[in-house]
């Protein structure tokens, strides 16, 4: 199934787009694959997307002021519990691709980060997906999402 038409315009903050079919906005950060990302098809290997949201939740963290180190030294951890990956065309070695990533659904002790990555070249839809993380303490006992994610969540540009 083909993804919706994605069409991003600059924002107010110059690592956000607006696309301008939903509204949406979105925290992008760039990154090129490397060969080890690579498999003997010569595509980029499935499980790598994964790493490839990691990178654009840890831009958007870090770029919010509260970088996953800081979340972790509050005593907080925030483990995966659910992903979700649509592929849609593949990527290649060297090829320079957004990652679009931005906070979606915040209940009590669990958060979801939503993903877009693109083709730099020609905004083409590579992958979407989503993961959704579960607050937990330091015993692994889940709690409720701590102040500073929930004030992320909230001053997000909408």
């Amino acid at each position: 199934m083909r993804p919706k038409p994605f069409v991003p315009e600059p924002h107010t903050r110059p690592s956000h787009v607006r696309d301008t079919k939903t509204g949406l906005v979105w925290h992008r950060c760039e990154l090129r694959t490397l060969y080890v990302d690579t498999d003997r098809s010569q595509v980029v290997y499935h499980a790598n997307y994964l790493r490839y949201f990691e990178f654009g939740r840890a831009s958007l963290m870090r770029e919010a002021n509260y970088p996953y180190k800081e979340i972790e030294a509050s005593g907080y951890l925030y483990p995966i519990i659910k992903t979700e990956l649509n592929y849609h065309s593949p990527l290649f070695y060297d090829d320079l691709m957004y990652i679009h990533t931005r906070p979606a659904r915040l209940e009590l002790v669990k958060v979801q980060f939503d993903y877009l990555i693109t083709r730099a070249d020609n905004g083409e839809i590579a992958c979407t997906g989503m993961t959704r993380h579960c607050a937990v303490n330091a015993n692994h006992v889940p709690v409720e999402i701590d102040a500073k994610t929930i004030a992320l969540w909230n001053q997000f540009p909408s």
